[in-house]
């Protein structure tokens, strides 16, 4: 009996310990992920009386290593000497005004729960910088042409999913026949699954669908499931050449410069750090329009052009002149999730 008393406690320090390691380990991971680097930062910060705006991005190259970009309405510049360790963070960065001359200011500071607070130094002062960081829009947010397959039946409709400001998913379902009343609408790691419910007269109609999203290729599969038996459905992102993170080069008069264009699954974007309401792609051509306010005044561009083997061409048009912009989609190769 003692023998057994003495394993029964033993067992049970050691499920609290585990218990106990389990929880730490949690926490930790917790905090990485708060704390992590890679990602889009819209930051806030002061030059002279005058508040600016930009975005600071943090990726991996193909080799792995951490790279950083400063992205603002005047341009892109690559961040030098990026350190990022235990939530602290260091860079350097050389940017030029219009006449060429060149400016090197630096930035100390941390991340913590997803905000970015530090000291941005250079020959004019120091000013303190905020950012955040840019929610990223579940993949399977976007458009997707639908092609359902029964027997000898076939169909196409076009499934639109959307995200709110919390993350969470709506969708619509529409057809040549109308629009389906898509519920509880689920996505984790690629899978994505919903419910569906028409209604015509007395008659009420139900369905569930499960399916798998391949990022690599911008595929949906899956199968839907109602009381008239089961449809294999075969789907393709809407945009997909489009959609993604180009790096530009425009040039005009005034010579070249670099830029960044991200257009977002639900076909919202960015050029530079310029919210894009709309981008549009008919067949491989490409239109958007960007509308800058200074005060109460606008000033507005408009791009046109076509997008073809990873490559995007085109012409950005404002009341000032035209700059000719090509642009290469970057390709990123996917990782296992890991620390930042």
């Amino acid at each position: 009996m003692k023998r057994q008393a003495f394993f029964n406690l033993h067992l049970c320090c050691s499920l609290m310990v585990l218990m106990v390691v389990s929880a730490q380990v949690q926490a930790q991971s917790s905090t990485s992920r708060r704390g992590g680097l890679f990602g889009d930062w819209q930051i806030k910060y002061e030059v002279g009386e005058r508040q600016r705006e930009s975005i600071l991005t943090f990726s991996r190259d193909q080799e792995g290593n951490r790279t950083g970009q400063w992205i603002s309405f005047t341009g892109l510049s690559d961040l030098k000497d990026l350190k990022y360790e235990d939530g602290q963070l260091s860079f350097s960065r050389v940017s030029r005004n219009r006449d060429g001359q060149a400016r090197t200011s630096t930035f100390t500071g941390t991340i913590q729960d997803g905000k970015l607070s530090g000291t941005l130094s250079s020959d004019r002062g120091e000013s303190k910088l905020e950012g955040t960081l840019s929610p990223r829009l579940p993949r399977a947010v976007g458009s997707w042409e639908m092609k359902f397959k029964r027997e000898d039946r076939e169909f196409i409709s076009t499934l639109v999913v959307k995200a709110d400001a919390e993350g969470h998913l709506s969708a619509l379902l529409k057809s040549e026949r109308g629009e389906v009343e898509i519920a509880d609408v689920q996505y984790e790691r690629g899978n994505l699954a919903f419910k569906m419910e028409r209604k015509s007269g007395e008659r009420q109609w139900e369905a569930t669908f499960e399916g798998t999203i391949q990022r690599e290729t911008d595929t949906l599969s899956g199968v839907v499931k109602s009381q008239r038996g089961e449809t294999t459905v075969e789907g393709k992102r809407i945009g997909a050449p489009l959609i993604g993170t180009w790096n530009l080069e425009t040039t005009s008069e005034r010579g070249s410069r670099k830029s960044r264009l991200k257009v977002n699954p639900d076909m919202s974007g960015l050029y530079g750090s310029i919210p894009i309401k709309k981008v549009d792609l008919e067949g491989n051509q490409v239109s958007f329009d960007i509308v800058l306010e200074f005060g109460d005044q606008t000033f507005e561009m408009s791009f046109e052009g076509k997008v073809e083997d990873s490559k995007l061409t085109g012409e950005l048009t404002s009341s000032r002149g035209s700059q000719k912009v090509t642009g290469t989609k970057v390709i990123r190769t996917f990782r296992r999730r890991g620390a930042n």
